[in-house]
C-alpha cells in the first residue's frame, strides 16, 4: 500500500476521531456524578457509572412528554412528506402543462425565503385559526417541502418514458403507474428524504418554541434547552437528555445507510 493512502487513511481515521469524540465524551458525562462534572480536571471516564441520570432527567422534568410530542410531530411531517413531495414531484417530472416550469421556478424560490420572515404571519394564522399549542399547529405548516419536491422531482426525472408508456398501454391508470412503476424505483431518493425530513423536524427547536406554551407540548430540543435554563449546573443530566435527542437520528441513519449506497449506484447508471 502506497504512501499515499496511508496518509489518506490517516486523514479518515483523524476526521473520524474528531467527529466521534465529542459524542464519546457527552455520553462519559451523562454518566458522571455531578461533583465529577463541576472537577476542575475533565473526568473522561466515570469511575461509577450512574446510569441513573437518566431516570433522574424523568423526574425532573416531563421528558416523556417531550419525546412523545418529537415523535408525533416529527414522525407525521416525515410520513406526510413521503406521501406528498413524490407525487407532486412527478407530476413536475413527467407531466405537461401550461406553465409547468413556472411554477416549479416559483417553488424553488420559496427555498430563498427564511423562515425567520414566514414565521411572524404563520404566527398570526395559527392564532387565528386556534391551533396554537396544538399538533395540528406544529404539524401543518410543514406538511410539504419545496426541497422535497426538488429532490424528487430530480430522481424521477431520468426514469425513461418508456416504462410510462408501456404501463399506460397496459391500462394501468396513472395512480398504479405512480404506485407500480416510479415509486420502486425511487426507493433510495425516498430513504433520504425520509431521514432527512426527520432529522430536521426532530431537531427544530424555534417554531415549537413560539408555537407552544405549556410544558406538555414541548418538544424535546425546547424541553432540553428549558430544561438547562432551568437546571444550568446539573451537566450530566442535559448531557444524558442530549443523549436521548441524538439516538433516534442515529438509528435511523444505521437503518437507512444502505440505500445512500444504492442511490449513488443507481444514479451512474441512469
Amino acid at each position: 500500500m502506497g504512501t499515499r493512502k496511508w496518509l489518506l487513511y490517516a486523514l479518515l481515521g483523524l476526521a473520524g476521531l474528531v467527529t466521534v469524540v465529542p459524542l464519546l465524551y457527552m455520553l462519559s458525562l451523562s454518566l458522571q456524578t455531578e461533583a465529577e462534572t463541576l472537577s476542575a480536571n475533565a473526568v473522561l471516564v466515570p469511575e461509577s457509572p450512574q446510569w441513573g441520570n437518566y431516570a433522574e432527567l424523568f423526574t425532573r422534568a416531563p421528558f416523556g412528554n417531550f419525546i412523545v410530542n418529537s415523535l408525533i410531530v416529527a414522525g407525521v411531517i416525515t410520513l406526510a412528506h413521503l406521501l406528498f413531495d413524490p407525487l407532486v414531484g412527478y407530476v413536475f417530472a413527467k407531466f405537461r402543462f401550461p406553465l409547468r416550469n413556472t411554477l416549479f421556478v416559483a417553488l424553488l424560490a420559496t427555498l430563498m425565503v427564511p423562515f425567520f420572515v414566514r414565521m411572524i404571519p404563520l404566527y398570526v394564522l395559527m392564532a387565528n385559526m386556534g391551533w396554537l399549542n396544538t399538533y395540528q399547529g406544529l404539524i401543518t405548516p410543514f406538511l410539504m417541502d419545496a426541497f422535497g419536491i426538488f429532490l424528487m422531482r430530480q430522481f424521477i426525472q431520468p426514469i425513461p418514458d418508456d416504462l410510462i408508456n408501456a404501463a399506460r398501454i397496459d391500462g394501468a391508470s396513472e395512480l398504479r403507474i405512480y404506485r407500480s412503476v416510479i415509486l420502486p424505483q425511487t426507493r433510495p431518493a425516498l430513504a433520504v428524504l425520509g431521514l432527512f425530513t426527520f432529522v430536521f423536524q426532530w431537531n427544530e427547536f424555534l417554531w415549537p418554541l413560539v408555537a407552544t406554551t405549556t410544558a406538555e407540548m414541548r418538544t424535546i430540543p425546547v424541553g432540553l434547552t428549558l430544561f438547562n435554563q432551568e437546571y444550568f449546573t446539573l451537566w450530566h443530566l442535559t448531557a444524558a437528555g442530549s443523549v436521548i435527542l441524538f439516538v433516534p437520528t442515529a438509528v435511523l441513519f444505521v437503518c437507512t445507510q444502505r440505500y445512500f449506497v444504492r442511490g449513488i449506484a443507481l444514479t451512474g447508471l441512469k
